[in-house]
């Protein structure tokens, strides 16, 4: 949370959206350039591909796309994994019983967030609504920072906690 704290302003940072070598190249520099991460791996770089890893100053590997970075290893504090279908309420409840005390380490880093809720709020954008059960969003100049709690169900067998930074204009 620390590294991502640092970045002021994520204008900068988007785009361009296409894959392959010349397009990742643009934005590893440009988030060089802004951040001081580093690039995690010099060489080859698939045509396909569209993500790149940075590690910043405290060896924290961000993987960086055209609209978001995400922390390499965003999980942290509480978590749950092979969850049984007897065991979704003590995840879920598990999962409310450590948001308070994530939502006060991301005030620690991010200051004051324009939304904390439930993931399942009508605000949220669809492609975010029932995937998170808990959810706070902090806007940058150029960004949303979220921190959320994932939804456990039968088919998502695991809950913790998450962070990330996707792009916006809004802010």
């Amino acid at each position: 949370m620390a590294d991502l704290a640092e970045v002021t302003d994520w204008t900068s940072i988007w785009g361009p959206d296409g894959p392959g070598l010349d397009a990742i190249r643009e934005r590893v520099l440009r988030v060089n350039a802004v951040t001081g991460w580093q690039p995690w791996a010099p060489g080859d770089i698939d045509p396909e591909q569209f993500t790149w890893g940075l590690i910043t100053p405290r060896e924290t590997v961000m993987l960086l796309l055209p609209d978001a970075v995400l922390p390499e290893s965003p999980r942290s504090g509480w978590s749950a994994y092979e969850i049984g279908p007897g065991e979704l309420a003590a995840a879920e409840l598990g999962l409310d019983d450590h948001w308070l005390a994530e939502i006060e380490r991301g005030r620690r880093h991010w200051g004051a967030p324009v939304y904390v809720g439930p993931g399942s709020d009508p605000r949220v954008p669809p492609e975010w609504r029932g995937r998170r059960r808990h959810l706070a969003v902090w806007l940058r100049p150029g960004a949303e920072f979220h921190l959320y709690a994932t939804q456990p169900d039968a088919d998502t067998p695991q809950a913790g906690f998450g962070y990330s930074v996707y792009a916006s204009e809004v802010a």
